[in-house]
């Protein structure tokens, strides 16, 4: 940090390179291992969650407890048993603002208005099975403003649950569609062949046999005849939900600087 401000006072950086090269080096150091990136948001426009998979309770609780930063917090990965173990210990002001979704296996903590954004998503499961991936991704995106609209269990092999379904989500002028399954994970191709909508894919881990782990859903939403879906890795509903964030507000940035040219 301080070679960048001798830089700046020098002028050999200007004022917005070294913004951009602070922002790079910003993060808090809580305890021995975490180093918690606090700053990511600015640079990437979703910030950091906490993955609370791997992680001790003690850490986790240090980090949740002393964190601080200038945005909402997101904790993925925290199944309910373990999220009732550490709730004792952490701090008033933190479960104050906590809600906890039991499906996603995620706890929020919002401190701050969710500033709100323009943009649908629209989230299809095959089955009930895969409703927690799903539903990770969901959390995900309503905790950025963005408004998403589910139907689940509606995947091939019941295709007529699909259609009145698939329908009203375009009625409802969704600008992105995620699609969650598992066991062969044709769903996503299916959908890919009926829309003009972004496809974002999720292999699920559902499944049993040739199935089991997801990986011929993987190997199938990667492998699919519908061209221009994009596949995440298996379970990664958090990364889907991301992916989408992005989009949306991308595309919403780009809107607003070409209102801005246009006055």
């Amino acid at each position: 940090m301080k070679e960048i401000l001798e830089k700046l006072v020098n002028g050999s950086i200007s004022i917005t390179d070294a913004e951009d090269k602070l922002k790079i080096m910003q993060m808090q150091e809580i305890g021995e291992h975490v180093k918690f990136d606090d700053r990511r948001s600015e640079r990437t426009g979703v910030p950091e969650a906490i993955y609370a998979q791997g992680k001790t309770d003690d850490d986790l609780i240090n980090l949740i407890n002393n964190i601080k930063i200038p945005h909402n917090l997101m904790i993925t990965r925290l199944p309910q048993d373990r999220y009732k173990k550490i709730q004792p210990q952490l701090n008033d002001s933190i479960i104050e603002n906590a809600t906890y979704y039991k499906d996603a296996s995620i706890l929020t903590i919002n401190k701050f208005p969710i500033e709100q954004h323009k943009g649908r998503v629209g989230i299809i499961t095959a089955g009930t099975a895969d409703i927690p991936i799903a539903q990770e991704a969901n959390i995900t995106i309503k905790q950025e403003g963005i408004e998403t609209i589910t139907t689940y269990d509606v995947g091939v092999a019941g295709i007529h649950r699909l259609v009145d379904k698939l329908a009203y989500l375009l009625d409802q002028q969704i600008d992105i569609i995620i699609v969650v399954a598992g066991m062969e994970g044709a769903l996503p191709s299916v959908i890919g062949g009926l829309v003009d909508v972004p496809i974002v894919a999720v292999p699920t881990s559902t499944g049993y046999g040739v199935g089991e782990k997801g990986f011929t859903a993987l190997f199938s939403m990667l492998q699919s005849c519908a061209p221009g879906i994009s596949t995440m890795n298996i379970d990664n509903g958090y990364g889907a939900g991301v992916y989408a964030i992005k989009m949306i507000k991308h595309l919403e940035k780009r809107i607003k600087q070409e209102l801005e040219k246009q006055k």
